[in-house]
Formats: C-alpha cells, structure tokens, sequence
C-alpha cells in the first residue's frame, strides 16, 4: 500500500490553466506543489528547492521539457523521479521520452487522480530502491544535497545558487577536469554572456571554498576548464 505522505512536487507547464489544475488538485491532495513556465525556469528553481517528483510538459518555449530532462540527467546526474505529460502520442516520442530519462510517461488528457498516484507510486519505488548518494566529499568539503549545505572542516560556506551549482558539478566529477564549456552551458545554456563571467564565479567560489585553507581544492588547467581533487592528489 502507498503511503499518505506529502510531496513536494514541480509541475513544469507552460499552459497556466493546466498548470493551475495540477497545483490546485495536489495541493487539496496535501502535497506542497511549485511550478515553473519552462525548463530553464524549472533548472532554477531545482537549484535552489528539493522537490520528490517533477511533473514535466514537453513542448514549451525557451527550453522544451525533454532537452530540459537531459540536462538534468546529464548534467546535474539527478535521479528524481520525473513524469513526462504531453501531447505527444507517438510510439517514437514515447521512446525518446523513455531514453532521455523519464521514469513515467502520460498523454494528454490525463485524469489528476491518475497523475497524482502515478506520482506517489514513483517516489515510493525510488524511495525503496539502492538510494542516491545525497552527500557529495572531496577531502574535508561536504555538499549535502538535500539541505543545500556545504561546510568545509565541518564550518558552513556561503553559497550562491549560481556557485552552489559549479561546485556540485566539479564535485560529482572529482578529480576529474569539467570543461570551461560544460561550466557556461550548466548555468546560461545556449546564451552564454560575452565577456568571461565564469571566470569571476569561479574566482568567487575558490574565495568561499578554499579561503584561507593551507591546501587549495579547486585546480584550473589552463585553457581547458577546472577540476576539483583532494590535498593529496
């Protein structure tokens, strides 16, 4: 039996009527639902909110849902459940769906009681199975992934969401390089500025993560990106 439990939910929907409904009936089903009109949107609200499952349209402006999922996948290497509700009712589309990441897949029109037990179902299945390292280490710097919180030598460092999100990536890939390009396209995507931001985010983030520390965590290589490795390495 599927527990009663409350959710947190992102509904990524650029049609505000529908996206209205489903807040509406999960709310009233006592779940705390959010929403987002697009899927840059809704990669700036997952930066800075945990949320149990993302409902999550696939045809909307300035970023479709599916290029949205693999950035997410790819990416950030998330594994929140996601539900792709659309139109599209193609085997074809069914199968990019499928391979791009999603854990469940509806056509529109889809009934909110069916919605909101597909919901339930998928997070109690990912709640059962082998769980996702919430907890990111290198050497004495801890990410914990469900709070947002990094410390260093068990002290708290100030994060920006912007910075949070180029430390969890050069993270999740330690010790290996995280090219300057992946970087610029983690937080602008395809409108990169034109003047060299990333380089006063970064200079930024080394302030806040290695400080004052004896040994420096984030190294650059110069004229490919950054990489993040242990005292030691």
């Amino acid at each position: 039996m599927i527990a009663q439990q409350a959710l947190s939910i992102l509904i990524v929907e650029d049609n505000a009527g529908l996206a209205a409904n489903f807040y509406d009936y999960l709310e009233a089903c006592g779940h705390n639902p959010d929403a987002a009109p697009d899927g840059e949107s809704a990669l700036g609200l997952l930066a800075i909110n945990h949320y149990d499952a993302i409902v999550l349209d696939w045809m909307m402006p300035r970023m479709d849902g599916v290029t949205m999922l693999e950035r997410l996948r790819k990416d950030r290497q998330s594994r929140i459940p996601v539900i792709l509700v659309t139109s599209k009712d193609q085997v074809e589309d069914k199968i990019q769906g499928f391979m791009t990441g999603a854990d469940d897949y509806v056509v529109k029109p889809v009934a909110l009681a069916e919605l909101e037990i597909r919901l339930r179902v998928l997070v109690e299945r990912s709640r059962s199975t082998v769980a996702e390292v919430r907890v990111l280490n290198v050497a004495d710097l801890s990410f914990n992934l469900d709070t947002l919180e990094v410390t260093r030598t068990g002290k708290i460092v100030p994060m920006t969401p912007v910075r949070r999100l180029l430390l969890e990536l050069l993270m999740r890939r330690s010790p290996n390089l995280v090219r300057r390009e992946e970087l610029e396209t983690l937080i602008w995507n395809d409108r990169v500025p034109d003047h060299d931001v990333l380089r006063s985010h970064m200079h930024m983030l080394r302030k806040s993560v290695d400080g004052a520390a004896a040994h420096k965590l984030i190294k650059t290589v110069a004229g490919s990106g950054y990489r993040m490795c242990a005292a030691d390495e």
